[in-house]
C-alpha cells in the first residue's frame, strides 16, 4: 500500500537531532484505511518540521507543527476510540489509557515549547513523541485493526 520505507530515527551528528524522515511501512501499516491515512498525516507534519530544520527554518516551524499535532492527535485518537466502541474492542481500556497519557504528553510538550521556545532539546522531545507513537502503532494499533477486520 505504501511505497516508501520507514526510516528509523537516528541522530545527525551535525545537529544532534533526528533529521531522518518518517514513512509508513508494512510493519506499522494497520490495514485500516482511516487509521493509516491519519498516521500518514501525522508523519507528514513531523517530516515538514524536519525538512524545515534541515534548511535552517526549524525554529519558525516547530510551534506550528506542535499545535497541529496536539489537535490532530486528539482527532485521530477520537476516531480510533469510536472504532473501538463500535466493535467492542476488548483492549479498549488499555488503549484509552495510552491515548490519555500521550495527549497529555503532547500538550505538555506544546506548553513547554511555547515558554522555552524552539531549541534542539524541544525538537529532540518531538522526535521522542514521534517514536513513542510509532511504537504504539506497531503494536497496539495493528492489534486493533486486526480485531476490526476479524469482526467486520
Amino acid at each position: 500500500m505504501w511505497a516508501t520505507p520507514f526510516v528509523s530515527p537516528t541522530t545527525n551528528m551535525t545537529t544532534s537531532v533526528n533529521t531522518n524522515r518518517y514513512y509508513m511501512t508494512p510493519d506499522i501499516e494497520t490495514g485500516n484505511e482511516l487509521i493509516d491515512s491519519e498516521h500518514v498525516q501525522i508523519f507528514d507534519a513531523v517530516n515538514e518540521l524536519l525538512d524545515a530544520c534541515s534548511s535552517g527554518h526549524g525554529r519558525d516551524k516547530i510551534a506550528q507543527t506542535a499545535e497541529f499535532l496536539a489537535g490532530y492527535v486528539s482527532k485521530h485518537f477520537s476516531d480510533e476510540e469510536r472504532l473501538q466502541k463500535k466493535y467492542k474492542y476488548p483492549n479498549m481500556e488499555k488503549h484509552l489509557k495510552f491515548h490519555i497519557k500521550y495527549k497529555k504528553d503532547v500538550a505538555d510538550f506544546v506548553s513547554r515549547m511555547k515558554t522555552e521556545g524552539a531549541t534542539v532539546q524541544t525538537l529532540g522531545e518531538l522526535n521522542g513523541l514521534a517514536s513513542t507513537l510509532i511504537n504504539h502503532i506497531r503494536h497496539e494499533d495493528k492489534r486493533l485493526a486486526a480485531y476490526i477486520r476479524e469482526k467486520s
